[in-house]
C-alpha cells in the first residue's frame, strides 16, 4: 500500500449553548438507543459506513472483541432511521474528567447527501451532552467524507488539533466486504 499523507483533525465543543443545530424537515427520521450490546449491528454500521473512508481498524475484531467493546456503560450506540430503515449512527463514548468522544459517526451511503449529516451530528452532540459531559470532542481526518470537517464546525464545534502523518492506505477503500467496493 502506497504512504499517503493523511491529516487528522480534532474538534471540541465546550459549552452546550455553542451548538448551532440543524434538523432535517423530514417526519419520518427517528433516534434510537440502541440499549443491549449487538455486535453484529455495530459490525454492520462500521464496515457499510466506513466502507468508502477507509475504516479498516476493526475489520478484524471477533464477536467476541466486538461484544466486550459494547458491553460497557461508558459506551453508547445511537440509530438513525428513515421510514424505519437504518440511515446512520454513532458512538458516543463517555471518557475520564466528563469528556464524550462522539467515537463513531455517519451515515449509510444511500442517505449521503440527503441532508441527514447535520441533523444526525446535532443528535449525536446533544446526546453528548446529555451524559453530563463537560465537553464533547470528534476526531475526523482527509479520508472521511470531503464535508465531515465542514459539517463539525458548522454545529459549532472547534478545531483544537491538527495532526498530519504518512499512513499506508489502500488504493481503493475495501467497501463493506471484500469486493465490494462502494464508491464515495
Amino acid at each position: 500500500m502506497p504512504l499517503t499523507p493523511v491529516t487528522t483533525y480534532s474538534l471540541e465543543m465546550l459549552d452546550p449553548r455553542d451548538l448551532r443545530p440543524k434538523r432535517s424537515p423530514r417526519a419520518d427520521v427517528v433516534l434510537v438507543r440502541i440499549d443491549r450490546p449487538m455486535p453484529e449491528l455495530n459490525r454492520f454500521f462500521y464496515t457499510t459506513v466506513g466502507a468508502s473512508w477507509h475504516w479498516v481498524d476493526r475489520l478484524p475484531w471477533t464477536y467476541q472483541r466486538w461484544h466486550d467493546y459494547l458491553n460497557r456503560s461508558d459506551l453508547e450506540t445511537w440509530m438513525l432511521t428513515v421510514a424505519g430503515v437504518p440511515a446512520g449512527y454513532f458512538e458516543l463514548e463517555v471518557q475520564p474528567e466528563a469528556n464524550v468522544e462522539i467515537a463513531y459517526f455517519g451515515l449509510l451511503p444511500q442517505f449521503v447527501g440527503a441532508g441527514l449529516g447535520g441533523h444526525l451530528l446535532t443528535c449525536a452532540i446533544e446526546q453528548g451532552w446529555a451524559t453530563g459531559a463537560k465537553r464533547v470532542w470528534v476526531h475526523t481526518c482527509t479520508l472521511d467524507h470531503p464535508q465531515a470537517l465542514a459539517n463539525y464546525q458548522a454545529r459549532g464545534m472547534r478545531l483544537f488539533k491538527e495532526e498530519t502523518k504518512l499512513e499506508e492506505v489502500a488504493v481503493n477503500p475495501i467497501g463493506p466486504w471484500p469486493g465490494a467496493f462502494v464508491p464515495g
